[in-house]
């Protein structure tokens, strides 16, 4: 193990560009960043790098390659922004500016917590991890576009249903055509909630439903794109396996990601 880890410092030391965002992609988000008071804070672009490069790779923060800085330096940054709701806010703005959508997909995915997220909690903390036959985890609730771009997230306890993830992220639906969605969303609440928001819901119906509802079964294989906008999540190894205590450090792995995509796709 050691021979492997030392064998990685050594390619990361010889690589020419451990920047993940060009300088223009960095200008996009820069204005959302808290402005520095005082001493001039650490360069944002390598910062920035080095805390991607912990979330993708699933590493202890004192793990960090030296190129990046002092590991307290990313650990702080992190922390820091993620109280202050940065990268949340970065994440809806740029999913605000994407512009119109012309169809939106539902889904949820479990994210299994370590045992370190589920230990040594601080007292009054809200961990968001909840128990299931699969064991201790959190559930990722997630709207994307027709591009399988996420525009809502949810965090909740890995046992909540798919039914209290919907009703969460109902208010936050743009307008669109339609809705897709698996099965485990059909209910008329919800049904009877997308028609008032002008948004033709194209869910399968449950087995028990006495009635089975039409759906358009040639627009319902679209699905497919949320299902790998969760497989492209989970290549995130600190989000796959969920190391951290606090839900809003957890919260906000996920907000930049997703707001990574938007970046990275739009300038591609």
């Amino acid at each position: 193990v050691d021979f492997c880890y030392i064998t990685l410092k050594k390619a990361i030391s010889m690589s020419k560009d451990l920047y993940y965002l060009s300088p223009a992609q960095l200008e996009r988000i820069q204005p959302y960043f808290p402005l520095s008071h005082g001493v001039a804070r650490v360069d944002d672009r390598k910062v920035l790098s080095g805390i991607i490069y912990v979330i993708k790779n699933g590493l202890q923060w004192k793990d960090a390659p030296s190129e990046y800085g002092p590991y307290k330096t990313l650990y702080n940054r992190f922390i820091r922004w993620s109280r202050m709701g940065i990268f949340n806010k970065i994440f809806m703005e740029l999913s605000r500016k994407n512009g119109s959508v012309e169809q939106l997909m539902i889904d949820s995915t479990h994210l299994k917590a370590h045992q370190t997220a589920a230990s040594l909690l601080k007292k009054g903390s809200i961990p968001v991890i909840g128990r299931t036959k699969g064991g201790l985890n959190t559930k990722l609730h997630a709207v994307c576009d027709q591009q399988g771009k996420p525009i809502a997230l949810a965090l909740t306890c890995g046992q909540t249903s798919d039914y209290k993830g919907a009703a969460m992220l109902l208010d936050h639906l743009p307008q669109a055509s339609c809705l897709l969605a698996d099965r485990g969303y059909d209910a008329s609440w919800f049904r009877n909630a997308l028609h008032h928001k002008g948004i033709t819901p194209c869910i399968p119906s449950r087995k028990c439903r006495k009635k089975p509802v039409d759906y358009d079964k040639i627009l319902y294989k679209q699905r497919h794109k949320v299902e790998n906008m969760f497989g492209r999540i989970k290549d995130w190894r600190r989000i796959a396996m969920r190391y951290d205590r606090c839900a809003h450090t957890f919260f906000s792995a996920n907000a930049l990601l997703v707001a990574l995509s938007f970046i990275l796709i739009n300038e591609s």
